[in-house]
């Protein structure tokens, strides 16, 4: 949406004052009032007291153009009085519009997928059940290599690890009886410095 200032009002003026009593006080209205209506009996107010302004409305052009003429800069109650004639204003649109497509590069992620676009899917993960196959026949301390070695590249091969005897981790449930666990490291508590006070 925008405005676009067109051109002025013949009909109205704007006055501007910095007198506040004319806002509270009845009768400096009055006097106010009469001053436009020796121009104009028809002629009609609108108060803003926050931007001290005061619209006033003729009923006819030549009646406003006069008192412009006449009054505009003119004294009043002390205070000098300026009075404009009023500016219209158009609105181009009563809608919001979108923005240009030059700016869309701006807007993150973007309002809609290219078109063709598609959701990737993940991919299934790949199980080697040869590999699988071959070291679960592997025993303690053998090995199975999977690729063999060339001139450019090296050999790759797979240990299966040998239990350490004694290993608590892993208890053999083969042996029937019971066997007697190492015992734990007893953890040392640190001891706490000394206090050593604040020199006097």
């Amino acid at each position: 949406m925008h405005f676009k200032t067109t051109k002025c009002n013949p009909f109205c003026l704007i006055a501007s004052v910095t007198n506040l009593d004319i806002f509270q006080c009845p009768e400096t209205q009055a006097s106010f009032e009469a001053l436009f209506q020796a121009f104009d009996p028809k002629v009609h107010f609108l108060y803003f007291k926050s931007f001290r302004r005061i619209r006033i409305s003729f009923s006819n052009v030549l009646a406003a153009a006069e008192a412009r003429l006449k009054l505009h800069k003119m004294d009043f109650n002390g205070k000098e009085m300026r009075l404009y004639f009023a500016k219209c204003f158009h609105i181009g649109s009563p809608r919001l519009e979108p923005p240009k497509p030059e700016k869309q590069f701006l807007i993150s992620p973007p309002a809609s997928p290219p078109v063709g676009w598609e959701q990737s899917h993940d991919a299934t993960p790949v199980i080697n059940y040869d590999l699988l196959c071959a070291i679960s026949k592997l025993g303690p301390g053998e090995k199975y290599e999977l690729h063999t070695a060339t001139p450019t590249t090296p050999s790759v091969v797979v240990h299966v690890c040998e239990d350490k005897p004694g290993d608590s981790s892993s208890p053999d449930d083969s042996d029937g009886e019971d066997k007697p666990r190492p015992p734990r490291p007893k953890i040392v508590q640190t001891r706490r410095p000394d206090y050593a006070g604040a020199e006097q």
